[in-house]
């Protein structure tokens, strides 16, 4: 696994732990459970990463 630090929750979380936490390496981006950071975690390559978000923003993954 790559060295992943300065993990961080959404801001929209409020507080309550039912979120995730995000965390960045030098060519990964990690995610893991709030509630249970020691389970594990899964990584993504940064542009698998940036190319998710940006599918987000633009609504590729929308119900509508």
């Amino acid at each position: 696994m790559a060295e992943i630090s300065g993990w961080r929750t959404s801001s929209r979380s409020q507080g309550q732990g039912q979120c995730v936490e995000i965390g960045f390496g030098s060519d990964h981006v990690g995610v893991r459970d709030t509630k249970n950071r020691g389970a594990g975690r899964i990584e993504f390559a940064s542009q698998l990463w940036q190319e998710f978000v940006g599918g987000l923003k633009n609504g590729r993954f929308d119900l509508d």
